[in-house]
């Protein structure tokens, strides 16, 4: 092994991989879902809101509600931890800054590559802007940002996620370019006949704002210790975050986008605005996520599957949306077949994808300075 192969190993935190592993694997069904489920529902938006929702597929939906915000928040994480290592390094702030500017805008032009190859919104080609949009262009805000103090930032990231429902109602009274700048900021929404907003900007920004305060918090963290003053951390985050969850939604009022309950059932309990994104949508999956990562640092061993998935997460991402497509029309159960089916394609892709993740793993720890560090 190389010199610069055991660094690129060495610097990684092993509970994160767990965690964005786990995420993946969830992600997959969800992915799976929509290639196969004629029975998908896609109702997490007052626009999209039924009164009835079947058990079996809202729960297939719902457990996947907890990956894109991991994604996001683990992604801000892992910002300061490379932040801080290609210091140790030697590297220049521009250097850091122009990997940083690098990165977030190719992960963004994959965000192109993804909807216009996937998406199936109307006749025509549709540029549909998610989660790879809003980690990449929130990378980009990254090599300013970084340079506020911390608690400046989490104080940015707590009020975002307080404010997002406000700010929501304001863009949805805009008119002209106001109202175009509210949706790819605050809302989310159509944007002129091809473009669709699934992830506005700021308040995904938050949250990765907010990993990053994280990150920089585990940086500064002595080595001794860290395993289980971090855990206690996260799980008292967790319990306040899914405090605050059980608040908002209690209240049935403001705090989820005005999705409001139809009744007390788990199902409407746990029914949150993912778009736009509400408080009560932050509060329930950035607590489940805290309580699973504290679970990882108090208890995590090397295992190894998903801690290989976490750490070659892009590839996966890419691939495995690909192979999930290919396997549907191959079988002819294009958004035709079942939960049944969306289960074992799952199962099945994350099986074929693991040799494949392992082989580039040890690619990219051969080349940790090449191409494979921005993928």
């Amino acid at each position: 092994m190389t010199q610069d192969s055991a660094r690129a190993r060495g610097s990684r935190l092993l509970p994160i991989d767990w965690l964005r592993g786990l995420v993946m694997v969830l992600m997959t069904l969800d992915h799976a879902s929509d290639a196969f489920n004629a029975g998908r529902l896609f109702t997490d938006s007052v626009r999209l809101d039924r009164p009835v929702l079947p058990v079996a597929d809202f729960f297939t939906r719902w457990v996947t509600h907890v990956c894109a915000p991991t994604f996001v928040f683990l992604a801000g994480a892992s910002v300061a931890l490379s932040i801080a290592r290609r210091r140790r390094e030697g590297d220049r702030p521009s250097d850091i800054d122009r990997h940083l500017v690098l990165r977030g805008l190719l992960i963004t032009a994959l965000e192109g590559w993804m909807s216009l190859v996937f998406g199936t919104h109307g006749p025509r080609p549709m540029l549909v802007l998610q989660v790879l949009y809003a980690i990449g262009m929130g990378m980009v805000c990254m090599a300013a940002l970084r340079r506020l103090p911390a608690r400046w930032l989490l104080v940015f990231g707590l009020l975002g996620w307080v404010l997002s429902e406000p700010l929501a109602g304001w863009a949805l009274s805009q008119q002209g370019l106001l109202a175009t700048a509210g949706k790819l900021l605050l809302l989310g929404g159509n944007v002129g006949p091809s473009v669709l907003v699934g992830y506005p900007l700021f308040p995904w920004l938050c949250t990765l704002v907010l990993g990053f305060c994280f990150g920089t918090w585990l940086v500064a963290q002595p080595a001794e210790g860290r395993a289980q003053r971090t855990a206690r951390l996260l799980v008292a985050w967790g319990v306040g975050l899914l405090g605050l969850y059980l608040l908002v939604r209690g209240l049935n009022g403001v705090g989820n986008m005005a999705l409001y309950r139809h009744g007390s059932s788990l199902v409407q309990w746990l029914h949150v605005s993912k778009y736009p994104p509400s408080l009560a949508f932050w509060g329930l999956e950035m607590g489940l996520a805290a309580l699973l990562l504290a679970l990882a640092f108090w208890a995590h061993r090397e295992a190894w599957p998903l801690v290989l998935l976490g750490q070659t997460a892009l590839f996966y991402y890419l691939l495995h949306a690909h192979l999930l497509a290919l396997l549907s029309y191959a079988l002819g159960l294009h958004r035709t077949a079942g939960l049944q089916a969306t289960y074992l394609a799952a199962l099945a892709v994350v099986l074929v994808m693991l040799p494949l993740c392992r082989w580039y793993r040890g690619y990219k720890r051969a080349h940790p300075r090449g191409w494979p560090q921005y993928i």
